[in-house]
């Protein structure tokens, strides 16, 4: 019998995600265990002492971390399909390309979709009170927006052009870019529904949008995708809240 299989994760998290589908391609049994990341359990705390952040992958006795390194542990530790190409070059372009999305992409889409709603709210107060620093300071960041959607927009113009007349990323089947750049699939949307914001849309990248509808279309990534209704119920709450905020300290 083999070494049990337990990957500690959170409700919706994209990072996780990676890490279960991974799991899921392979054919891996493996226990999910929810972690309430507002009161972190001694079980995350022993594994990720350094980051305290999911996912975290527990394989008999070994604990490994981050989500893109968890992928490529699963890649080595278990038989099943390929995630990664067995040509080395190919690899190395996979492995570089993953890398990019995650240090990159993820980083600039991410503000890019999220800071334009956060600063209307910083925005509003600032003009109400009349305050001319907190508004020169607004209007500063207002222009931070548009150099990282800007670079945002670059991103993914390079990521579209690695898709030209290919299913996926590595070809005709799903692998580590693939995964890697799962949250734009999903994720992406959720938080461009949620905040009034597109930017990864149809008629900029059609190539990039056809492949997130074939890839969260999947049968495999389908059994570990969250409910994107839910999701976006989450998300709006969040939102509320944060706007509640705001609208507290203009009073």
């Amino acid at each position: 019998m083999g070494e049990t299989v337990k990957l500690i994760g959170a409700f919706g998290s994209g990072f996780v995600h990676r890490a279960e589908v991974a799991l899921r391609f392979k054919g891996v049994p493996y226990e999910l265990i929810l972690e309430d990341l507002r009161n972190k359990s001694e079980l995350l705390l022993k594994h990720n002492p350094v980051h305290k952040l999911v996912p975290v992958l527990l394989h008999g006795h070994r604990s490994v971390c981050e989500s893109l390194i968890i992928v490529e542990y699963i890649e080595e530790a278990f038989d099943g399909p390929r995630l990664l190409p067995a040509d080395p070059y190919e690899r190395a372009v996979a492995r570089f390309w993953a890398h990019f999305i995650d240090q990159k992409v993820m980083n600039t889409q991410m503000r890019a979709t999220y800071d334009p709603f956060s600063r209307s709210l910083q925005l509003v107060p600032a003009m109400q009170k009349c305050s001319l620093n907190i508004l020169l300071v607004a209007v500063r960041k207002a222009v931070l927006d548009v150099l990282i959607l800007t670079e945002a927009k670059q991103n993914l113009s390079l990521l579209e052009a690695q898709l030209e007349g290919k299913r996926f990323f590595g070809g005709d089947s799903i692998g580590l870019v693939d995964i890697a750049a799962s949250p734009l699939a999903h994720w992406v949307g959720v938080f461009e529904e949620v905040c009034g914001v597109a930017v990864l849309t149809d008629e900029e990248y059609p190539e990039l949008c056809e492949w997130a509808k074939r890839y969260i279309d999947d049968k495999t990534v389908k059994q570990c995708l969250p409910s994107r209704d839910e999701h976006v119920a989450i998300f709006s709450s969040c939102k509320e809240m944060f706007r509640a905020i705001a609208d507290s300290q203009q009073e």
